[in-house]
């Protein structure tokens, strides 16, 4: 279909919260996924929001199917349309009621050649629906637990320097891992 352009930070745009999807398995809805799909595998991401495309709707896509060549140590994430979704942090274990963060780096398409140390919900349960209107609902932990919460971050209007609690953990790829070829998001 066709690639979009990906708004960068400091575009007003990525600082707007998302409406509702109303209306599922439209010519319009599976066209944007479609646009949204290309984009991202274009860009190399692991997820996109459409917020970063200048589309104010409560819908992401992420995964890769398999192992990312951005995030090479990661587990493959599956690949995922989400609509509307719901994201709630989960206990780390069952004595434990308080759900765990992790502490991890993350980039972002739409902050590109940046990356920063941000914490997360270690586990979280995820639901929402697909472009069918078909009801999701899931639990991850990890990797795949970030890459949603992160995604997700952008229809509140959140960009993920906003999550950090130490700057001193931010700054440009090629200077925080020298000798190392690290991409965005």
């Amino acid at each position: 279909m066709t690639v979009r352009t990906i708004l960068k930070m400091g575009d007003p745009r990525l600082l707007r919260v998302a409406k509702t999807v109303t209306e599922f398995d439209t010519d319009t809805l599976h066209l944007l996924i479609s646009d949204m799909l290309d984009t991202m595998i274009a860009a190399g991401g692991v997820g996109l929001a459409a917020p970063q495309i200048g589309v104010d709707l409560q819908l992401v896509i992420f995964g890769t199917g398999e192992p990312s060549a951005r995030y090479p140590d990661a587990p493959p994430v599956p690949r995922t349309v989400l609509v509307n979704p719901t994201i709630t942090p989960l206990p780390g274990s069952l004595v434990d009621t308080a759900p765990d963060e992790e502490d991890d780096w993350e980039g972002c398409l739409s902050v590109p050649g940046l990356r920063g140390l941000v914490p997360r919900y270690a586990h979280i349960r995820y639901t929402g629906w697909d472009q069918y209107g078909d009801r999701i609902d899931r639990t991850a932990g990890g990797f795949h637990a970030r890459v949603v919460q992160h995604e997700c971050d952008h229809l509140l209007g959140r960009l993920y320097p906003t999550r950090m609690r130490d700057l001193t953990r931010f700054g440009y790829t090629d200077v925080l891992f020298p000798g190392v070829e690290v991409e965005d998001e």
